[in-house]
Parts: C-alpha cells; structure tokens; sequence
C-alpha cells in the first residue's frame, strides 16, 4: 500500500491503529516547495505521536489562498515530494473544500488524536475549533524557523 490514499481507507486505518493504542497526528497544509521549514514541522509533529497524517490541500485551493502563480508543484507532485519523507506515514489529497465546515466534518471522521501546527503560523483559529469538534489535543511543535517560506523562496526568482 502506498502513502497517498482516499478518505474511506485512512479512516479505516485509523480505527485499527487506534485499537492498537497508536497515536494519530495530523497536520495540514501546501508543501509547495518543500523547504527547512516543512521538514522540521513534519519531523517534530510525527514525534508526537505513532502516525504522520497530512491532508495536502487542492491545486485550486493554494491558488486562492497563495495567488494565481501557485501552486509551483500541481498536488500530485506535492503528494510524491511528500511520500520521499520518513516522517509522514500517509498522505490525503484533499478535493477543494470550500468551507471549514467541509474541513471538520472530513476531520471528525478521521478522528486524530493531535492536531499539530507551527507556532507563529497566521491563524490557527480553524485547527483549534477542528481539534475540539474531534476531540483531538492541539499542540504546537515547532516554532517558524528563519525565514523559510515557499513564498520567499519564489519571490527570489
């Protein structure tokens, strides 16, 4: 079985590591250009827990949220960049969710036990209200780290 899988499968999967006592992190997000940064925050959030999952958001909805010139990487590229990391153990490539309602109901069925997040990341309003609707912890794990940020790093070009 490979990393990227549907919605159905990692819900699936999720019950039996649960019974098994495991721990599930999940963590959201772009990965555009993969950078310092990203590693370290996928590094410090599979440590804090048993299970590294990433919801990789839609080509359509980096582009609303980053600008018409992104994403640099389709999803799809993202997805493989991210399955090449130790850390993550499986990888949802997210259809466009046009509401944070569509993004909770996804995350009560994936039922995490930790919501993780870098500190100093702009809003985190919508992973705290996720975290309490699943029950899951929120933690933090990091700390931005310099100034790595896919962002900048396009804008050098």
């Amino acid at each position: 079985m490979g990393k990227v899988i549907s919605a159905e499968k990692l819900i699936t999967l999720i019950s039996d590591f649960k019974n098994r006592g495991q721990k599930v992190v999940l963590v959201g997000g772009c990965f555009d250009i993969l950078h310092p940064g990203h590693i370290t925050f996928l590094e410090k959030a599979k440590k804090a827990g048993d299970i590294l999952v990433v919801l990789l958001e839609s080509d359509k909805k980096v582009r609303q949220l980053k600008g018409v010139n992104r994403p640099y990487h389709s999803q799809q590229l993202r997805a493989k960049m991210l399955t090449a990391l130790q850390a993550v153990d499986f990888i949802l490539r997210l259809p466009l969710m046009d509401s944070a309602a569509s993004y909770d109901k996804l995350v009560q069925k994936i039922r995490p036990d930790i919501i993780a997040l870098t500190q100093g990341y702009a809003n985190a309003d919508h992973q705290k209200r996720a975290a309490k609707l699943s029950k899951a912890k929120f933690k933090y794990v990091t700390k931005m780290l310099g100034d790595h940020s896919t962002s900048r790093i396009l804008d050098k070009k």
